[in-house]
């Protein structure tokens, strides 16, 4: 009984701050210059391209796997190869509706660190793979249909963008509030507490590699990563963990395998993994 109030209680919570949020940012997407933005991705100065990657990332609400096609379309216009993979890296942990959430529910000062840490280490992962010629590995490969419009604000687009995000992430949401009610309700504290509440070095790689193929998409990690942090699970390895679940998956190194070769998808995984360690120790300081 414990358990299912768990669950409705944060089920409601997250249900009434995401229609709220989502329905607020998609108002606001009407007045995004996308096609602006689009134009600034391309300089060749790389500090205005490297900006408009994080911008592009932040107002695009991808997950890893969709990340893909507007990648590949970046690639086939010819976009610098370093500012294609900040976006890359950037755009599933970037997101607009997801950072309120964690904001809300985890506090605004993780939140701010998080965007911090995931929007330097995407520019410098992304500007070395440049530097270090992994534009090499990338396949020749083009999409079409992929079309850019101009969005007019009006209210029922608003309303039905809002439907449309909900249909897409909102079950996301619910399977993240059921596995937190779970753990709330089963799982002991004491034992997260001992194995995972002690600041012991190994446990964030551990945190981090577990990630990738459990693919909990961020919006499900929120939830959860709030019961674990109540019941004394360390923030180091929740962060590591939610970073490395959102940054990459085993559905999206599939998918890379198609457009990269082998050493550029090794790359991108090691480079995910890295990422989610060295942030779940920063965490440990701050």
């Amino acid at each position: 009984m414990e358990m299912v109030k768990s669950f409705l209680w944060i089920a409601a919570e997250l249900t009434v701050l995401f229609f709220l949020i989502s329905f607020l940012l998609s108002a606001l997407q009407s007045y995004i210059p996308y096609q602006k933005i689009e134009q600034y991705l391309g300089k060749s100065n790389k500090s205005i391209g490297v900006l408009a990657a994080l911008v592009f990332a932040f107002i695009t609400p991808f997950c890893s796997c969709s990340t893909i096609p507007v990648v590949v379309n970046m690639l086939s216009k010819k976009m610098p190869f370093g500012v294609v993979m900040v976006f890359l890296f950037a755009s599933p942990v970037l997101d607009p509706t997801i950072l309120t959430l964690m904001g809300v529910i985890l506090g605004w000062k993780v939140t701010i660190i998080y965007t911090i840490i995931t929007a330097v280490f995407s520019i410098i992962i992304g500007l070395s793979l440049e530097k270090f010629g992994f534009k090499r590995y990338v396949k020749n490969v083009i999409v079409t249909g992929l079309q850019e419009e101009e969005k007019q604000f009006n209210w029922k687009g608003a309303w039905q963008e809002t439907l449309s995000l909900m249909k897409s992430v909102y079950p996301y949401l619910l399977i993240g509030a059921a596995i937190g009610a779970f753990i709330h309700g089963l799982v002991p504290g004491e034992w997260i507490a001992s194995w995972f509440g002690r600041e012991t070095w190994w446990i964030v790689p551990i945190a981090a590699i577990i990630g990738i193929p459990l693919y909990i998409r961020l919006s499900s990690m929120i939830p959860i990563s709030q019961v674990f942090i109540m019941k004394g699970m360390a923030l180091g390895p929740v962060m590591a963990m939610m970073i490395s679940s959102a940054g990459a998956s085993l559905p999206e190194v599939i998918l890379l395998k198609s457009i990269f070769h082998k050493q550029l998808v090794i790359a991108f995984v090691v480079s995910v993994i890295s990422m989610a360690t060295i942030s779940g120790f920063i965490f440990y300081l701050v």
